[in-house]
């Protein structure tokens, strides 16, 4: 009989509790899909002796002691870029122990290394529960999605940028007032500024864009913005243009090497991004001749992150071995994109005293930079008062569109930063 496969759980919290529950309450069946029983024979956490609902032995105040123990597996669900986080999975490595994972910052900044290291010594480093929660993406990019070059990965990857968005649209309240809601019903932490600030979005993204393109992660090189600057009038105006508007992370093959960006974006009230709601996530690849994949899902939460991570366990159980990133660490390559390369039709909103001579002052300065306008929609006459024109251009580099807004920005009829958002096609 094959010897059980016996991990050690760093990180006891909403994951680490899923994963001890489903092992418990699904041992049968996992042993069945593992051929082999999952035994847990070690577990750290900050504070032992806190109710958990359910049992659990071999507690060591010392994270980084589970890696010189006697588990096969080590699951690190501390979260981290560095820390304990970090020096836990090296540890491990080098001890020649596989490591499950959900830790997309640490993997964003450290990836390329810890695969290093992971191959090295002939052990899995294996991360589905990082990207996406429940969503298989991670293993359809790394296994399945190979035949042909992908073209574009786009995806919804933040649950609460989404819920805040969607919560804004059917509300009708802004921002702040929505954010803090959030807040009070736990879609949001305490402090928010990761996932609102676009910063969760582009971990995720660069572990996406490294299993689609073979590039190294790396935020560094990313244009990355949040979601605190938009209004209920910006989404009001986007209905009527027929979009929603999405936190975006969207990785692309271009001529000049990968372009990776997180921002806002107008998706077409028909695309499927545009119907995932709440907290949900949703991932589209453009996988060229093969087509495109849409993938929906929960994208946090016990059970779906929990399944993941099990996932995961359940083929390092079987003896699955590949690249973690589904290529050799040292083929990885590094594809910056130089700013300003995007070409994209354009939402553009400005806030304008109507005074005459307004709306041509905008259009002398668009022209010049050689953006042209597809549509537009001007509100409201309050002479001397500020209104809102709005305005979609054709397609146009991201650079031209810039160099316009910072002239116009310059007026003093203009009363506040001009918004700019790109229309995604798809």
């Amino acid at each position: 009989m094959t010897a059980p496969l016996k991990i050690a759980i760093a990180g006891l919290g909403t994951v680490g509790g899923g994963v001890v529950k489903a092992l418990a309450e699904r041992g049968d069946e996992l042993f069945a899909r593992a051929g082999r029983k999952i035994e847990i024979v070690g577990v750290s956490a900050r504070d032992p002796k806190k109710a958990r609902g359910f049992a659990v032995s071999g507690f060591t105040a010392d994270p980084v002691a589970l890696a010189s123990g006697n588990a096969d597996v080590i699951v690190e669900l501390i979260g981290g870029e560095d820390g304990v986080a970090l020096a836990l999975v090296e540890a491990a490595l080098a001890n020649k122990k596989h490591v499950v994972t959900a830790n997309k910052a640490l993997l964003a900044k450290h990836g390329r290394k810890l695969a290093l290291l992971a191959e090295k010594n002939g052990v899995q480093l294996k991360f589905e529960a990082a990207v996406a929660g429940g969503i298989p993406i991670v293993k359809t990019l790394r296994e399945a999605l190979i035949s042909q070059p992908v073209n574009a990965v786009k995806g919804i990857l933040n649950g609460t940028c989404n819920y805040i968005l969607t919560e804004m649209e059917t509300s009708g309240a802004p921002f702040a007032e929505v954010l803090a809601e959030a807040q009070r019903l736990g879609y949001a932490e305490a402090d928010p500024a990761l996932d609102v600030g676009g910063g969760d979005t582009a971990h995720k993204l660069a572990l996406l864009s490294t299993l689609a393109f073979g590039v190294v992660p790396d935020t560094g090189s990313m244009t990355v913005e949040g979601i605190s600057a938009i209004t209920p009038e910006d989404i009001g105006f986007a209905r009527e243009f027929g979009f929603r508007i999405k936190l975006l992370g969207v990785a692309r093959r271009t001529k000049s090497g990968i372009d990776q960006k997180v921002h806002l974006s107008m998706v077409r009230a028909r695309s499927p991004l545009a119907h995932v709601e709440g907290a949900a996530n949703a991932v589209l690849v453009d996988a060229g001749a093969a087509g495109s994949f849409f993938f929906s899902g929960r994208g946090a939460g016990e059970a779906p992150t929990a399944s993941a991570v099990i996932a995961d366990i359940v083929e390092v159980a079987r003896g699955a071995f590949a690249p973690v990133f589904g290529r050799p660490a040292d083929t990885l390559e590094s594809k910056p994109t130089a700013a300003g390369s995007t070409v994209s039709a354009w939402y553009l909103r400005f806030e304008v005293l109507d005074l005459p001579g307004v709306l041509a002052e905008i259009a002398g300065h668009l022209s010049q930079a050689k953006v042209s306008i597809e549509s537009m929609i001007q509100r409201g006459r309050a002479h001397g008062e500020p209104v809102s024109i709005v305005m979609i251009t054709h397609e146009t580099a991201q650079d031209s569109v810039e160099r316009a807004l910072k002239a116009i920005a310059g007026s003093d009829k203009v009363r506040a930063r001009p918004c700019m958002i790109p229309m995604e096609a798809a």
